[in-house]
């Protein structure tokens, strides 16, 4: 692909390199994408974070996706206000996701209830159970598995081993990676006169709004009353589990590990880090961003950036850290001085 036709399709602004016309720069063919330490002259790479600023000066790669502002370059480049996103669509350019052709597999099993749309995919060994709706376009892949009374919109892509538990709902652009489970039981006991857990029936589906993403080995649990929520957009990593009950808001990003106990209320356009855990019934708000590793026991206000267990003010965190290792020798410092203050005041 000539790279001016890559500026066209990215709407980005191509800028010769020093010493090259408009005309040669636009006229370079690329063939495909690589890391900026990696590309050669048929690639094209991207600088976005500041870190690797200097790389942009020794790239081999034919051409770079910068942002406007960015230092001329011997290199030719496409600038764009977001080179991560123009980047991201330069990778499908050059690979496309898999398509898969409509049709049913012989050996998928499929409740005469159950309702499919137009131009699904149902791959072999799938099971769908009564009373099941899935949209148009919908492709699930081999061993995936709809309880019954799931429904789901158009252009579900569940990969292999998927299972929607249930009567849960799922909306339009719905995606889960592989093993995700959603609507399983959320975790409900209640201990009898004997001392016994005895399990609490959990009544509740799990719902999954548009353009939701759920990665792989990630659980979505059901609720034992009302619903467990994830509203539009929300991309949730690798093993994760949200907890019965739970509310995410539109556009939220839990990374991997990442746990939130039952009944966690969770803003709009949070990011929660790997391995960062709530402990239920709290609120997290809008906007709000927790570390890697958080911990996060009570409420969290709207903007706040937290850090640590018990998850506080992030640059609080950060002190409290470089006091930390600073302990060993201000214990030292401390017993030295007790050590004098005892002689000087000698015996009593």
């Amino acid at each position: 692909m000539k790279l001016s036709e890559l500026a066209e399709a990215l709407a980005a602004t191509l800028v010769p390199g020093q010493g090259q016309t408009t005309e040669s720069a636009a006229a370079i063919v690329i063939e495909g994408v690589s890391g900026i330490e990696d590309a050669g002259p048929a690639h094209i790479t991207f600088v976005a974070n500041p870190k690797y600023a200097s790389l942009a000066h020794t790239t081999q790669a034919g051409a770079l996706i910068v942002e406007p502002g960015f230092a001329a370059l011997k290199t030719p480049t496409l600038r764009t206000p977001n080179p991560y996103l123009a980047w991201s669509r330069v990778i499908g350019l050059f690979h496309p996701a898999p398509s898969y052709p409509p049709g049913i597999h012989p050996s998928a099993v499929i409740h005469p209830s159950a309702t499919i749309g137009a131009r699904a995919h149902i791959g072999a060994y799938v099971v769908i159970g009564a009373h099941c709706q899935l949209g148009e376009d919908a492709v699930l892949l081999p061993h995936t598995v709809l309880y019954p009374g799931v429904r789901a919109g158009n252009r579900l892509l569940a990969h292999a081993h998927c299972v929607i538990r249930e009567n849960c709902q799922l909306g339009d652009d719905v995606v889960l990676q592989n093993g995700a489970v959603i609507g399983a039981d959320g975790f409900g006991f209640a201990k009898d006169d004997q001392g016994r857990w005895i399990k609490i029936i959990q009544s509740g589906p799990a719902i999954l709004e548009d353009s939701v993403e759920i990665q792989a080995n990630a659980c979505v649990d059901r609720a034992s009353v009302g619903a467990t929520r994830i509203a539009a957009g929300v991309k949730i990593d690798n093993l994760v589990q949200v907890g019965h009950g739970s509310s995410v808001g539109e556009n939220t990003l839990l990374c991997a590990q990442t746990g939130l106990s039952g009944s966690t209320i969770v803003g709009k356009n949070v990011i929660l880090a790997g391995q960062v855990g709530a402990a239920g019934h709290l609120t997290i708000g809008d906007g709000a961003v927790a570390t890697a590793q958080s911990g996060i026991p009570s409420d969290v206000p709207p903007g706040a950036v937290v850090s640590g267990y018990p998850a506080t003010d992030n640059r609080t965190w950060l002190r409290t850290v470089a006091a930390l290792a600073r302990l060993p020798d201000l214990l030292k410092r401390v017993a030295a001085l007790e050590k004098r203050l005892s002689s000087k005041s000698g015996p009593a």
